[in-house]
């Protein structure tokens, strides 16, 4: 990874979450939308009370909250909150004497899940500017953390995993869904921003990945596949085939 020019990446990858956020319907790796949620595993009953658009550029790679098994009263974070649809799921599940808390680094994502969340009266939720591998919160000052598609996006994975750690509560949770690889991936396409940005070049392997949680201090209980992800552009279905590139979701707890 000391070849990744961790600018470039991080560059990159703002430039296609604010296309994502303000284009949703233009043209990606990946797919986006309330078909791909609800294939995914979202409920329906989920969707139909939470913002349409933030559904439209939902760019999710799996479905974990019936691992995360979110309860009432809970505060909940939201790694790489996006345009809002994962937040505003958890607060259907946390209710009104609980709390979502949102950060992501793409302003304009962050502006369209503010303004969702302003129309539709989310009022246990709030978004924060910030990078899910520094983050500005407390110790063990959350009861679960949740993150979708997003952590293979960040150069340093063990310090995301380290910071998700350090602010969960004691028996507090991680759940998330992520893209990982079973062949370890070469150069070429490590250092290729674009394909980071298509959550491929960023991938780590799925015993790496592992093994950073179990770093972190978190033992993981649930890991699963999510074979009905699936990417949609030839040069990234060309990586996913060589190098196994997959979804999966896991929940790890903190001892």
């Amino acid at each position: 990874m000391s070849a990744v020019d961790t600018h470039a990446v991080e560059t990159k990858v703002k430039d296609m979450y604010e296309r994502v956020a303000q284009d949703p319907h233009g043209e990606f790796h990946f797919e986006m939308g309330r078909a791909l949620a609800e294939r995914l595993g979202y409920s329906p009953y989920d969707l139909d009370r939470v913002p349409a658009p933030s559904m439209d550029s939902f760019a999710g790679v799996g479905h974990h909250f019936d691992l995360a098994a979110l309860q009432s009263g809970e505060r909940v974070l939201d790694l790489g909150s996006g345009s809002g649809l994962d937040s505003f799921v958890a607060s259907l599940k946390v209710g009104a004497t609980g709390t979502v808390v949102g950060i992501d680094m793409t302003v304009a994502q962050l502006d369209k899940a503010n303004e969702l969340r302003q129309q539709g009266g989310f009022l246990n939720v709030e978004y924060v500017h910030g990078y899910i591998d520094q983050l500005p919160f407390e110790d063990e000052s959350f009861d679960a953390v949740i993150s979708n598609g997003v952590i293979n996006l960040v150069a340093d994975k063990d310090n995301t995993f380290k910071q998700a750690a350090r602010v969960l509560k004691r028996g507090g949770r991680l759940a998330l869904s992520d893209i990982v690889t079973g062949v370890q991936l070469p150069q070429g396409i490590v250092c290729d921003a674009t394909l980071w940005a298509a959550c491929i070049g960023g991938a780590m392997h799925r015993d790496s990945y592992q093994q950073a949680i179990v770093d972190a201090g978190l033992t993981i209980e649930v890991v699963q596949p999510n074979p009905q992800y699936r990417f949609i552009s030839d040069q990234a279905n060309g990586a996913t085939t060589k190098y196994e590139v997959q979804s999966i979701s896991l929940v790890a707890v903190k001892p």
